[in-house]
């Protein structure tokens, strides 16, 4: 029973000698590009007064992201990139980014004002 009780998920205490705990899952179900419903917004918040184009809900692997924020720097000329599970993109982007978005067969939805 080597394990560490912080792994331990929905258990107390069980008085099976052949229970094996839980591990907690790391993966995440990664959804085809054309039935992700992705959400575009603006931020200026902690970015010094500066406008980012913030694409969220993104379901799929690091290197998928990383290469659509690739492709979508390229389409708009600007720096960005992917950190904390969002794609940022520099400037007020929103338009160019969703068409981009939408051609591409995926569900979009413009937040904020």
């Amino acid at each position: 029973m080597g394990k560490s009780k912080k792994n331990r998920v929905n258990v107390v205490y069980s008085t099976n000698p052949h229970f094996d705990f839980e591990e907690p899952s790391d993966y995440e179900i990664f959804i085809p590009f054309n039935e992700q419903k992705l959400y575009i917004s603006i931020d200026r918040k902690n970015r010094g007064g500066k406008s980012v184009t913030l694409i969220e809900q993104f379901r799929g692997s690091d290197e998928e992201a990383k290469e659509l924020a690739k492709k979508l720097k390229q389409l708009c000329g600007v720096g960005g990139g992917y950190k904390n599970k969002e794609i940022y993109i520099q400037g007020n982007q929103r338009d160019k980014v969703s068409k981009f978005l939408q051609n591409l067969g995926a569900s979009v939805k413009l937040k904020g004002g």
